[in-house]
């Protein structure tokens, strides 16, 4: 190992061994208007949570908004994640990924309790080779409490890497190819025009094949909870998890319904049919396997979620909020299927 890697798990140890950061206290107390612009943010109408039937309650997953700095806030001093992420940016890993997150709640949160969270460095593990480029995984964990109560807890992973310098293609050279493509490939790549598929109405849309650019993928987690809808890709399917007793449809799955709680869910398939709600244009930074700019869309589905997928088949100066869109599935490998957005 490098004299870098020692000087930067030296410095993991330090901050490890501070331990907890002080305790700072949320900017206002847990309040009814915050929680009707988070339901409103995250299309939720839960009665439990807002309207004549609200129980007073905040939904748990806003455990972390009671504290977060605001518009213009800076972490204190001696945060030990942002302390960490300065040794690894100083060394050269200058790029951040999140990468999981695992929250646990104790208890529901009530308006007007007052709400307190310390942060400690769990854990720094490196240096790991990645798809994105050489880098460190970091962890963090907070802890959230009203009183001496403790009501929630999490731990935070990010990924800080070095990202992986953009080839260089000398003009008129043909088009570079990583790799992991190169194994499969006997001869250079012809570039290849899709066409909109044209899906009729009720038919499975067509699964289609990713560019031959796209030799590197961000894979998406797959658990209990979410397993159904990946089935549901492979097979031409866009699936939306439905809550069994009440019929409430969400997105993005999750163990248990935000309307009753109820843990007994089950599926639909959707028409595939959707609007544009927003996009955003990624021009920077680069991705590897990707060629920028990349067209992220939210989609309003006629069955009342939304859902982000790629935009493809268009230019940025295409996108129109309101636009329709038909889902189209593009087959990376036998084990994924990502669902992606053409107009319709």
């Amino acid at each position: 190992m490098s004299d870098s890697h020692d000087q930067i798990m030296a410095e993991a140890e330090r901050i490890q061994a501070l331990g907890e950061a002080a305790e700072r206290e949320g900017r206002d107390p847990v309040n009814q208007p915050t929680i009707n612009s988070w339901l409103e943010a995250m299309g939720l109408d839960s009665p439990r949570f807002r309207g004549p039937s609200a129980t007073g309650e905040a939904p748990p997953s806003m455990a972390q908004v009671w504290t977060m700095y605001g518009l213009g806030g800076r972490p204190p001093a001696d945060d030990p994640l942002h302390g960490m992420m300065r040794v690894l940016t100083d060394a050269g890993f200058t790029a951040v990924l999140g990468t999981n997150c695992e929250q646990t709640y104790e208890r529901y949160l009530r308006v007007g309790e007052q709400v307190r969270v310390t942060t400690a460095l769990d854990s720094v593990v490196g240096p790991k080779q990645t798809g994105m480029g050489e880098g460190y995984f970091v962890t963090s964990r907070n802890r959230w409490y009203v009183g001496d109560e403790l009501v929630a807890t999490m731990l935070f992973r990010v990924l800080k890497f070095k990202p992986k310098a953009a080839p260089v293609v000398e003009e008129g050279a043909p088009p570079v190819v990583e790799e992991v493509a190169l194994a499969t490939v006997s001869k250079p790549p012809t570039p290849v025009v899709e066409e909109a598929p044209v899906v009729e109405e009720g038919a499975l849309a067509p699964v289609s094949k990713p560019p031959p650019e796209d030799t590197f993928v961000l894979r998406p987690m797959k658990n209990r909870d979410t397993q159904f809808f990946w089935d549901g890709t492979a097979a031409g399917e866009l699936r939306i998890q439905t809550c069994n007793p009440c019929g409430h449809l969400r997105f993005p799955p999750g163990p248990a319904c935000p309307d009753c709680g109820a843990l007994d869910r089950g599926h639909v398939v959707a028409s595939g049919r959707g609007t544009v709600f927003s996009y955003v244009v990624h021009r920077h930074p680069p991705v590897p396997g990707r060629e920028l700019p990349i067209l992220i869309g939210l989609v309003d589905l006629e069955e009342g979620v939304r859902m982000v997928g790629e935009l493809v088949g268009l230019e940025p100066d295409d996108v129109r909020i309101g636009m329709p869109v038909q889902v189209d599935f593009r087959r990376i490998d036998d084990d994924l299927t990502l669902p992606v957005w053409r107009t319709a």
